[in-house]
This record gives structure tokens, sequence and C-alpha cells, in this order.
């Protein structure tokens, strides 16, 4: 889809639609108040009658309305004007984005970008229409062999601006916002994918194949014998269960000096998790090929990156495999040792995000990282405590931790913080090892971020916990790609501190 801002504060720009906002009590936005004059007054009447109240979200198109210079017009409604804000800035856009799919309008130009929104700077609202509209643009990599829908004709967003200053930002947002769009994209490709597909020689691959597309991405895939070379005994006792074979994927984006330490994202790649020999209930068992959801955000976060050129150092390590039952699986009390030396009772095989990732928080302390941030769909208790709606935030650093949750609230993909602590490590103590790999029910979010702290000492270290929000069950059941949104955003603030 193509992005562009235009010097229009008088809707006079002839797109095929022009979508206007209308606030709740019957204040029409800005560009509706000119339209609505070229039209008699239509757009007031509407309100008026009450066929269109104008509550948050409400979508009502006007086909061809005469004396307009657009050929549509499509009429969102704002919610009241006093509390008109970021997040009703959002649900306006999504319903925009919808309702422009099921027409046959070629080309839209928004106009809501001209309304007073508090806290969004004219690059911000831009970059809010370039992620919303791309993220709709969006189709299933779906497998169904009947006719397929035609996609929709919407191929050009144009947004209105005030002045050539505003322009510049927001051309800079819409930047962004395609970035981060496409980034999501592939987060949720891989996510979709059934398992049978999207192993992780498959996962390896996609990053290899996204290092050809964009020339300052460097990727590198560690086969079994190259992860047991590096002595990552708890990333193979996972692995031990399949028939299909680890990766250990590595991809460096060098946009910074080489001497500067890069930001290392780490993601948890597990493309089936059975559970292994603590099999998993059956019902729900097929959303577990998004427990890779993990690995597919930073690879897509990375692919962000490039293509905003950013000028910053960045490394990302997925460690990608399967976890099933078989005669050769892991199984409860078996001890393994890890790339750090430390040694891990396994008490619960499906507890085996963890034991991935403190070998690959473990591997990237080679790269000498300013910070490292590890993405996991880890616990399902972190699910119980935020639901849907927040990731899981654990950190050893409050610098990082108040920076990651800015970003969130920034990228409206928030972040909750959560406590780790020794007291959380002290549930996972072993009599046979060094650390078991569970620790009871209680706080079982806060205690896998702790033991992923123990192998992240002297790190300035992060943990987003993602069950929550990496995908959607239900009817609209998918990946959302987050936390892409997120990442980005503090990439994009790191990037701009130096």
């Amino acid at each position: 889809m193509e992005f562009k801002a235009i010097v229009d504060a008088k809707a006079r720009d002839a797109a095929e639609c022009a979508v206007v906002g209308v606030y709740e009590q019957g204040d029409l936005g800005v560009a509706a108040q000119l339209i609505d004059g070229q039209i008699g007054g239509l757009i007031a009447k509407l309100h008026a009658s009450g066929d269109f109240a104008a509550k948050v979200g409400d979508a009502l198109l006007l086909p061809l309305p005469a004396g307009a210079a657009s050929a549509r017009v499509l009429l969102l409604g704002l919610g009241p004007r006093a509390t008109f804000g970021r997040k009703q800035y959002r649900k306006a856009l999504q319903s925009a984005a919808q309702a422009l799919n099921k027409t046959g309008a070629a080309n839209a130009t928004v106009y809501l970008t001209l309304e007073e929104i508090p806290d969004l700077d004219d690059a911000h609202r831009a970059r809010i229409v370039a992620e919303v509209f791309t993220s709709h643009a969006y189709k299933v990599p779906d497998l169904k062999t009947g006719t397929k829908q035609k996609p929709p004709k919407l191929g050009k967003v144009n947004v209105a601006v005030d002045n050539a200053r505003a322009s510049k930002a927001a051309a800079e947002g819409l930047a962004i916002g395609e970035a981060i769009g496409n980034g999501m994209s592939l987060a949720r490709d891989l996510g979709n994918l059934p398992p049978n597909i999207c192993t992780p020689t498959y996962l390896g691959n996609r990053a290899l194949q996204l290092a050809k597309e964009w020339p300052s991405i460097k990727a590198k895939v560690f086969d079994a014998t190259g992860i047991k070379a590096l002595k990552m005994g708890a990333f193979l006792a996972v692995t031990q269960g399949s028939d299909q074979p680890p990766r250990l994927i590595v991809c460096e984006y060098r946009g910074a000096k080489k001497s500067a330490p890069p930001i290392c994202l780490v993601g948890k790649g597990i493309t089936f998790d059975s559970g292994g020999i603590s099999l998993k209930d059956p019902p729900a068992m097929d959303e577990m090929k998004y427990d890779m959801g993990g690995g597919a955000a930073v690879l897509g976060a990375l692919r962000a990156v490039a293509e905003l050129k950013l000028p910053i150092n960045v490394v990302v390590v997925i460690a990608s495999c399967e976890n099933m039952p078989s005669g050769g699986a892991v199984k409860p009390a078996d001890i393994v040792t890890t790339m750090s030396g430390q040694t891990v009772e396994i008490l619960n095989t499906d507890a085996e995000g963890r034991l991935v990732l403190c070998d690959a928080i473990t591997y990237s302390r080679r790269f000498k990282p300013a910070a490292v941030v590890d993405v996991a769909t880890l616990t399902g208790a972190c699910i119980v405590a935020l639901g849907a709606h927040f990731s899981g935030l654990m950190s050893n650093d409050e610098a990082l931790a108040d920076e990651l949750a800015s970003a969130g609230t920034r990228a409206d993909d928030r972040a909750w913080r959560m406590p780790i602590g020794e007291e959380y490590v002290d549930q996972l103590k072993s009599n046979f090892a060094d650390i078991a790999n569970v620790g009871g029910r209680e706080g079982g979010a806060c205690s896998a971020a702790s033991f992923l702290w123990k192998f992240a000492k002297d790190l300035k270290w992060a943990h987003l916990d993602v069950a929550g929000t990496a995908w959607l069950s239900g009817s609209q059941k998918g990946s959302t790609g987050r936390p892409v949104p997120l990442l980005v955003d503090f990439l994009l603030n790191r990037a701009a501190a130096k």
C-alpha cells in the first residue's frame, strides 16, 4: 500500500473517498465542516435525524455526494469531543480501514489527522494511519482450495496536514507506521502457518531469506551439530523428542559503528509445543503453533529496523525447535547442563521455553550487548494475570524496564511491569541440580522470569511474556503480530538517543 502526506486543510483533494470525522454532540470535524457546506448540510442533517450517532467507530459511507470534490465521503464517529484521544483515534481508523476495504475506492484521503489529539504530534498521527491500514490489508496465508476473495482495490492512502513542516513530519511517521505494519505482517505470517510447514528448518530458511531481501542483515543458522558444539544442553533436551531438527538462528543488523554495542533481541521459537512427556490437554493444543510468537516478533522487528535503516546495531537470536513426546524425549527428573554450565532439573517438560531461552541468553553474551530483551509466549500464568491486554514485563534494570514500558504506551502495545526476585528463585530450588525449571503454580509468570534472570546476571536484561498477546483465540483466531510495535518503538528511541 502507498502512503503520502498532503497539505490540504480545506478538503479539496480529488480522492475517491474522503475520510472525515463527526463528534457525538453533532460537532463536525475540520474537514467534515467544509464538505458539509459543499453538499447542502447533509452530514449535519444525518446526525440531527439520528441516522448517524457518531459514537466511536461508527462508519457511514455517502456515495457520490453532489457538489463534493471526492467521489465518496466516509463519515467516522469520534465520540464526545472532550474524550477524543489516541484510543478513540485508532479505533476510528480501524473502522475506516474496514469500511474502505468493502468499497471500490482505489485511493482515499484521511482527514482525521487534522483533529486535535492530545499527546499525538503530526508524525505520530500519520504513523498510526499507516500502521492501521497496513495491518488491515493483511491476509492470512490460508490453504483453502476454494475461490479466493479478490483483494480490496484500496492501494493508496493520503493523510491531510496543515502545512509543509507538518507534511515532512507526517511523511516520516508514515514510513515508521508502514515499517511496523510490514514487520507485524511477517510475524503474523510465521505464526499463522501450520506447524507442518513452519518448522524450525522453515523458520531458519525464512531468516536467511530476510537477509537476502535486506542486505543490511547478516544471518547464520546453526543445525543440531552446531548447537551441540555450543554445549547448549538445555536447548538440546527440549528438541530430543522430535523428528524435526532444531535451529539456532542468529541475525545481525549493523546500522551504527561496528564498535557500538548492539541491542540483542532473543526469541522463543518453539514451532509446536505438545508439552512433551508432560503432555498438554487436547483442547486448544492446535494453538501451540503460536508458541514461536516471540521468535516471529523479533524477526518482524528486525525487518522493520532494516526498512527504516535505523542507526543502531541489533542482533536477533532465536532458539527454534519442537517439543514432542517420544521414546527419546526428555523426562521429568532429567538433569541437563546449560551453555552457562549451570545444571537444571527438569520437573515439567512443558516448561520448555525457559530451557531454550536460557541457552540463547547465554549465547547473546558474545556480542557484548548494551541490553538483552527476550520475547516469549512463556506462561499461562501471565494470561491469567494480564489477559490479552498487556504483555508481562520483567527486568533486572529499572531504566530498561521504563524504556520498554514507555515504548509500549507510545505504540499502543502495552506491557505491565511484574516482579522478579530471589523469593521466586527460592521456589526453583532443587535437591539434585543448581535449579529446577518449575516452582509451583503460585506466581508462575514471575518464577519463570526469575529462572531466566539467573542466566542474565551482569546483563541489562528484560523479559516480555507475550503468552496472552501474541495471538487471539476463538472466531478471530490468528497471530496479532505483537509485540512488534513495542520493540520497534523501543529501538527507534534507542537509535534517536545516540
